[in-house]
């Protein structure tokens, strides 16, 4: 097997070949990945387009053709959860789950076969912009915080950035010190836009981002996905009032 997909919901990423492990990220249903290497019932991957490597269980994988690596035609769900049908039997998958090899109901990649009618949205066709990250972001409220996590059931703080920048056609890596490394440099938070990005660090070492709504809030997975107050300094907790992150940059995507 040199490519596979997701075939399953969603599939925990761990740093090793083991259950125990640490999960470190999450694939989707659809998404795309390269195996490096496979020993019995765990494979080393390395997701597409991010580059993220880690060991995936190999009955969570489905061998496809490397020509549907970067599809051409790429649609998403877009509701927080769908039902796909799969082999007569359902399926619930989540928001940002890729619809591999989809023609508009009827889906097909490797030997799975689905079909699938609920919102989606097409990736060649939606453009970036301010109501869109809004909307989609504030769907998450509450979502539980997850190291590694990507689904509205368990995110992490750049797993919700990068899979709200997903559905607006937009991919980020995997991470919040890689991500940092992209975009364009906002100087002042006076100057930040709906959908920017902010991240925020401890000791020079960026340790976390989340999706400003505006110079003033913030949408971040912080315990739970939640909006608070956002200042030149950090982040203040709306709740509390205490501060619990110290700005450190403003990134721009589009």
């Amino acid at each position: 097997m040199e490519f596979a997909a997701c075939k399953v919901p969603v599939s925990p990423v761990r740093k090793r070949a083991s259950h125990k492990s640490e999960m470190v990220n999450q694939l989707l249903f659809g998404e795309t990945m390269i195996v490096l290497k496979q020993k019995k019932k765990w494979a080393r991957i390395q997701s597409i387009p991010d580059n993220y490597e880690g060991w995936i269980t190999v009955s969570h994988m489905e061998e496809i053709a490397g020509n549907l690596l970067i599809p051409d035609n790429l649609w998403l769900s877009s509701d927080l959860f769908s039902a796909i049908e799969t082999d007569g039997k359902p399926m619930h998958i989540s928001a940002g789950a890729s619809l591999l090899g989809f023609d508009g109901s009827v889906g097909k990649f490797g030997k799975i076969e689905y079909r699938f009618s609920g919102n989606k949205i097409n990736r060649n066709e939606v453009s970036p912009d301010a109501l869109s990250v809004e909307r989609l972001s504030k769907q998450w409220l509450n979502a539980p915080y997850l190291w590694g996590g990507r689904t509205p059931l368990g995110v992490d703080c750049s797993g919700f950035s990068k899979t709200i920048f997903k559905m607006i056609g937009i991919d980020l890596p995997r991470d919040a010190w890689q991500q940092v490394q992209t975009g364009k440099r906002i100087k002042k938070l006076k100057d930040a836009l709906t959908g920017d990005l902010a991240f925020f660090n401890d000791k020079e070492e960026i340790v976390h981002v989340g999706i400003l709504l505006s110079s003033e809030l913030i949408i971040h997975a912080s315990g739970k996905v939640r909006i608070d107050i956002i200042t030149e300094k950090g982040i203040i907790n709306s709740e509390t009032g205490k501060k619990t992150h110290r700005l450190k940059a403003i990134r721009r995507y589009w």
